[in-house]
């Protein structure tokens, strides 16, 4: 440790994540009196870079003090809510300091919704102020008449009255997150200062996060991953922030090696398409050394083609982040999707978990429902009463996944109870056969759903994207069951498309695909074929 309390590069691998959190002031679990500890220590270093500029952290302290004096002079107070519909950027950091700074709610939205998707979001959340990037002035005007006062970002909003007082108290309600609306309207997911920072205290100890990392935020950040895990994790650790808009395929090597990223997060998606990428757009000398979110399944494809040391996944939700977490320094059992892990300071795990059939915990090795209890769990379902108490069986959230647990308390995802195919009798999971055959090395993405049979139950169609630089055929779709899959898994129907319909978190969106009345007409019936 360096007399600033700041790990040296050369003890990336070495420290505890207890020295990273204790080495600077204790905050007092507020988002501004975290961010105010660090930028004490080092007004100076770098805190955030995206494309129009960079932020130290006394610069990014001083200037959300200012806009939370614009917001004050705008009529928001404590409770209320703050909008922003915008790309990613540097903007996104900065209204959640000065929205918690006056304890009030930050709500950011996806920005490539259209507007009535939005209108339903800002008529939900009820905003006294909707910022917005320039770019999606017409957009936020359609989508938020009447609701709230519209405001540009840009430099206008840094002219006021600083609030130079942190006015937020821990277990105030700092964040709503709306989750990706798969099975109805979008929900809207709201927690406090003090779960949002529990859950960044965690990452730090999963990936090993320290003041020397510079970490690439490419999700979206009006996600729980990179808002919970990406962005407050950095904060934590006094790390540097690199902000892009979105994920770039093309880009991300260069990208990589130009501002010297050691860590990011990732979905499985992501994963797969960098794997499939041309082999000159990596770069072999690159800083990355540890990735966050890569599923088991493209753990050791990456490893191997990438020479990235450390990946890590983990589960959560939007409602309970931080549960499992995979290993830092070796790989999980195959198919597993992590453990408890305990929380920096304490030998404790941060989360308890049962998995639950029929109201009873059942033995190791069966499947169940996941039932989390952890600090980190969300206050609620914002204004909705009905769906919260519906989420919970007394302090224990239901997750609606079905897992296992061996014998070495790992846990295994099985299936989302939503997402089981029922076929001749037997349940089987869409998520084992979309992982199947998203490995196939000619297919992009495959998705995996149950449709009507004539037997009275389901039959499986699969709908694959495939590699538009090889010539895969339905036949080598049906070997390929053949070759993995026990007959009763195996996919009846076959549909190609160019591109399946993404999730704003970038999933599959299987409901659409459910609806998608083309899809039958369009499909190979895989038994047929010679």
């Amino acid at each position: 440790m360096t007399k600033t309390g700041i790990l040296a590069p050369e003890q990336l691998d070495e420290f505890s994540p207890e020295e990273v959190l204790t080495s600077y002031p204790r905050h007092t679990l507020t988002v501004n009196a975290l961010v105010a500890s660090r930028a004490a220590m080092a007004p100076g270093r770098t805190m955030i870079v995206d494309q129009q500029r960079q932020w130290t952290w006394g610069e990014c302290l001083d200037e959300a003090a200012l806009l939370a004096g614009h917001l004050r002079e705008s009529g928001v107070r404590r409770g209320h809510r703050v909008a922003l519909i915008a790309p990613n950027s540097g903007w996104h950091v900065l209204v959640l300091l000065a929205s918690a700074r006056l304890g009030a709610i930050f709500v950011p939205m996806n920005p490539d919704l259209t507007a009535p998707e939005l209108s339903y979001m800002i008529e939900l959340a009820d905003p006294t102020v909707v910022l917005h990037s320039v770019d999606r002035a017409e957009l936020a005007a359609a989508a938020s008449p009447g609701s709230g006062i519209l405001h540009p970002l840009g430099e206008e909003l840094l002219a006021a009255t600083p609030v130079t007082e942190d006015r937020s108290l821990p277990d105030d309600s700092c964040i709503i997150i709306f989750t990706s609306g798969t099975t109805g309207y979008p929900k809207a997911v709201l927690h406090t200062q003090r779960t949002l920072l529990l859950a960044g205290e965690g990452f730090v100890a999963r990936v090993r996060l320290q003041p020397t990392d510079r970490c690439l935020v490419m999700l979206p950040l009006f996600h729980i991953n990179a808002v919970f895990y990406s962005l407050t994790g950095a904060l934590s650790a006094g790390a540097t922030l690199v902000i892009e808009p979105k994920f770039s395929a093309s880009r991300f090597w260069s990208l990589v090696e130009e501002q010297q990223i050691t860590q990011t997060n990732m979905i499985e998606a992501i994963g797969a398409i960098l794997l499939k990428r041309p082999a000159e757009e990596f770069h072999p000398d690159h800083t990355l050394r540890k990735v966050y979110g890569i599923r088991e399944s493209l753990s050791h494809a990456f490893r191997a083609r990438f020479d990235v040391p450390h990946l890590v996944g983990g589960y959560g939700m939007t409602e309970i982040p931080a549960v499992l977490a995979t290993a830092y320094h070796s790989a999980p059992p195959t198919g597993s999707m992590g453990r408890l892990q305990s929380h920096p300071g304490s030998a404790q795990p941060l989360a308890e978990c049962r998995i639950v059939e029929d109201g009873e915990d059942v033995a190791v090795g069966e499947v169940g429902e996941l039932w989390v209890r952890t600090p980190t769990v969300m206050l609620g379902y914002y204004h909705d009463v009905e769906q919260t108490d519906a989420a919970f069986v007394g302090q224990w959230f239901r997750t609606g996944d079905l897992v296992r647990r061996d014998e070495d308390d790992w846990f295994h995802f099985v299936a989302r109870r939503k997402d089981i195919i029922r076929r001749r009798g037997e349940n089987i999971s869409g998520a084992e056969l979309d992982r199947e055959f998203s490995a196939h090395p000619d297919v992009i993405l495959a998705a995996a759903i149950g449709i009507p049979s004539d037997m009275g139950d389901e039959e499986v169609l699969l709908v694959v994207t495939p590699d538009p630089n090889a010539n895969l055929r339905a036949i080598d779709i049906r070997d390929h069951a053949a070759d993995t899959l026990s007959p009763v898994k195996a996919p009846r129907y076959l549909v190609f498309r160019d591109q399946l319909p993404l999730t704003s978190t970038g999933k599959v969106a299987k409901h659409l695909l459910k609806q998608d009345q083309t899809l039958i007409a369009d499909s190979i019936d895989l038994t047929t074929l010679n």
